[in-house]
C-alpha cells in the first residue's frame, strides 16, 4: 500500500506542504506527474487528510499558549463537549482516559485572558494548567 518513496513524500509534505511537485521530485527524484500521481493516491487513500498553516500566534497577539487538563463535574461532560469548538482560544482538544477527562491546547493574549478563559471553564469542571515554555520538536 504505502512504500518507501511515499513515505519520502509524506515527510517532505510534513516540513512544508507547499512544495510544488517538481520540488519534491527533485528530491525523491521523481518526475513531477509521478509525485502528483503518489499524492493523489495518498490523498484517496485518505493517508493524507488534510493541509494546514501554522501561525505565529505572538504575532497575531496571543502572548500565551497552555494546555488546560480539565476533570469535568459529574453530568457536566455532554455539555462541554458540545461547547468547547465554540471557543476560538482553543486550538485542539482531546478527550482522555486517567483523572483527566479533557486535555486541550489553548492560546491567549495575556494572564487576564487566561483568567477569563478559566472563569468560562469552571462552570464544566477543575482546569489544571500548563504554561507552554518552548516546543521541542517541529
Amino acid at each position: 500500500m504505502i512504500d518507501s518513496i511515499d513515505t519520502k513524500i509524506i515527510e517532505l509534505l510534513k516540513k512544508n506542504s507547499r512544495s510544488s511537485f517538481a520540488e519534491i521530485g527533485r528530491q525523491i527524484p521523481l518526475s513531477p506527474s509521478s509525485v502528483r500521481e503518489r499524492v493523489q493516491k495518498l490523498e484517496d487513500l485518505e493517508v493524507i487528510k488534510s493541509y494546514s498553516v501554522q501561525l505565529n500566534q505572538a504575532l497575531l497577539g496571543n502572548g500565551l499558549e497552555v494546555f488546560i487538563m480539565l476533570k469535568i463535574f459529574d453530568g457536566k461532560l455532554k455539555y462541554i463537549i458540545s461547547e468547547i469548538n465554540t471557543f476560538p482560544e482553543v486550538q485542539e482538544v482531546y478527550r482522555i482516559t486517567g483523572p483527566y477527562n479533557i486535555h486541550m491546547r489553548v492560546v491567549l493574549r495575556n494572564q487576564l485572558h487566561l483568567q477569563q478563559f478559566i472563569d468560562k471553564l469552571i462552570k464544566y469542571g477543575n482546569p489544571t494548567t500548563h504554561l507552554i515554555l518552548s516546543q521541542l520538536n517541529q
